[in-house]
């Protein structure tokens, strides 16, 4: 099979030669310009020749044309830290002014994009990563969770008027992903869609309306759209059949459903199955290795995408990620 033959196959649950994998992290280092996004994403496919793509930006991306601005931390070993903010008081929700796709920070991703698909020429699908609207707000407060409670709380229509905003821009930049050569989006929740973090009442208001709206604009000519349910006590029969091709989540945390209890749950495919931070970090290949087995094990090999939990550590054993492409391949 060739490798979006592959994928395709895996999306409908029919039989695979092998099942696909990927995965994916920051290069904080490189990921501060187009050439250097488009760079480290090429790298990291061809040195191990994944199945499918997704594309790792910095998270910092969806506010810098709001007005956030980071240092980068010059170590490939950590990300970048807030140097100004965008939204300082609840005020400053009601400010902000939909974005321009093809400008600014958002335009620059777009030329990677580009850059991406015209080296990949059609051989394997790739997906650019976007935050849902919840996450984008997060990250205009400097990535706090607590200013973000207090508007639920104290200030709804503020954050509300915000979240419209924020929604209309990255569902026309969903939009402008797809024409840039990208196969669909991951569309990320950073722990939102988590009872650790509101009530499931709570997100319906605050999350689904404008979850669904970015995803609706990302569906025409998608060929791979996957949610991001992202963290620990997940709602996940709540975003179950949200319109993506699969759902990715960290299988092994607490409070979450395994792949065998999530495939069950939801008629998407399902994409995870290694835990990035504890086993994939620290080995040794052979607990790996079986962590791999168990995923496949679990899921018959069917409706299954093989990828971490969430994005990988940048210093990650090479030698870690061979063993699961031992394996897929062996």
């Amino acid at each position: 099979m060739h490798k979006r033959e592959r994928v395709d196959a895996a999306l409908r649950g029919d039989p695979v030669d092998r099942v696909p994998v990927s995965f994916w992290g920051h290069d904080y280092l490189r990921e501060w310009s187009p050439e250097g996004l488009a760079e480290a994403t090429l790298t990291n496919y061809r040195t191990y020749d994944w199945d499918y793509v997704k594309v790792n930006p910095r998270a910092s991306y969806h506010v810098e044309d709001w007005g956030c601005k980071l240092r980068p931390s010059g170590n490939p070993l950590s990300g970048p830290t807030f140097i100004e903010i965008a939204v300082k008081e609840p005020g400053d929700w009601r400010r902000l002014r939909p974005l321009e796709p093809d400008r600014g920070a958002l335009g620059e991703q777009l030329t990677a994009l580009h850059m991406i698909a015209q080296d990949l020429k059609d051989e394997v699908y790739f997906m650019q990563t976007i935050f849902n609207p919840l996450s984008v707000a997060r990250y205009l407060v400097g990535n706090q969770t607590q200013p973000i409670i207090t508007s639920i709380e104290d200030n709804p229509g503020a954050l509300l008027s915000a979240l419209e905003v924020i929604t209309q821009t990255f569902a026309t930049y969903a939009q402008a992903c797809l024409e840039a050569g990208a196969s669909g989006i991951f569309f990320a929740t950073t722990g939102w869609a988590s009872t650790d973090l509101l009530t499931e009442d709570q997100y319906r208001r605050f999350g689904i309306e404008f979850d669904l709206r970015v995803l609706e604009a990302a569906q025409k000519g998608a060929q791979l759209n996957v949610l991001h349910n992202c963290g620990s006590h997940i709602m996940f029969d709540l975003l179950a059949d949200y319109p993506v091709h699969a759902i990715s989540w960290a299988a092994t945390l607490p409070g979450n459903p395994n792949l065998a209890a999530g495939k069950d749950r939801t008629r998407k495919a399902v994409m995870g199955g290694i835990s990035e931070k504890t086993t994939l970090r620290n080995g040794p290949p052979e607990a790996v290795a079986d962590e791999a087995r168990r995923a496949i094990e679990m899921t018959a090999g069917r409706r299954l995408l093989l990828a971490p939990g969430c994005s990988i550590p940048p210093d990650t054993p090479r030698e870690n990620l061979e063993a699961i492409v031992q394996v897929v391949r062996g």
